[in-house]
């Protein structure tokens, strides 16, 4: 059994806090918040429109010109493709990270700023049946649309949780409604100070040998245009075996 090994306490003077806000329905709340308690605010998509003083906000190439930020700040930085592919890469690939935008922000967050705890918030991939999909009203379900990427989301964000833990990084959710993401529950006070989990990483490496193994690499990032290369029960399995892991540390975790 996969083990989480050692516990290490960041501390408020040194940790490097990252939050990552989305667009989903109760997003617009952060825009109260104390920015005191994070080092970087990174915005996804239409987040920018939340709150000023963001950091870096990560959008595709897809993403409309009219909804991008307009006349960014000093130190303000838009992420764009030719920014978050190579280091969706250097994780592994699109196909393995994932091809929404809250993983995309969330690799590209954890190679280009390297922080101990990125915390996500607006980003739960749940979608209600009637009423506003987004903090800005009604939009499209982007991580619900049929893709062999995305066939399990909690796979995907238990991929990502492991892997920001084998390079020093804590995952957290801000939320306090259902969510897709499989990370703990944490607030605002309590990033600066939370545990930093040693993972197995042996394990990890295993699952992360599989996923070569299967070969499926796209470094343009463009991998809509070989959707026919990829069998979708291959990265089935895939996403079994990171759920796998995910649950055998969870249980370990518990039982340390």
């Amino acid at each position: 059994m996969q083990r989480l090994s050692a516990h290490l306490a960041h501390h408020q003077d040194t940790v490097n806090v990252v939050v990552i806000l989305g667009s989903g329905p109760k997003a617009s709340q952060a825009a109260e918040w104390d920015a005191r308690f994070w080092n970087q605010l990174v915005v996804i998509n239409n987040a920018w429109r939340i709150r000023s003083d963001w950091d870096a906000c990560v959008f595709p190439e897809d993403f409309p010109d009219e909804n991008r930020p307009f006349n960014p700040a000093s130190g303000q930085t838009l992420i764009q493709a030719e920014h978050f592919v190579p280091q969706q890469n250097q994780f592994g690939g699109v196909v393995y990270v994932g091809g929404t935008m809250a993983f995309t922000a969330a690799y590209w967050a954890l190679g280009a700023l390297k922080p101990d705890v990125m915390a996500f918030f607006g980003c739960d991939l749940v979608y209600p049946e009637s009423g506003p999909t987004h903090f800005y009203g009604t939009g499209t379900p982007d991580p619900l649309r049929k893709d062999v990427t995305l066939q399990s989301l909690e796979a995907k964000a238990a991929r990502l949780q492991l892997i920001a833990a084998k390079h020093r990084c804590t995952c957290l959710n801000l939320s306090k409604d259902r969510s897709r993401l499989v990370f703990p529950r944490a607030t605002l006070e309590s990033l600066s100070i939370v545990e930093c989990i040693e993972p197995d990483h042996r394990a990890i490496d295993q699952v992360l040998m599989c996923e070569r193994k299967l070969g499926y690499r796209v470094p343009s990032g463009r991998y809509w245009e070989s959707f026919e290369q990829f069998d979708a029960n291959a990265l089935a399995y895939i996403d079994a075996l990171w759920l796998e892991a995910h649950a055998n540390c969870s249980i370990a975790s518990q039982t340390a």
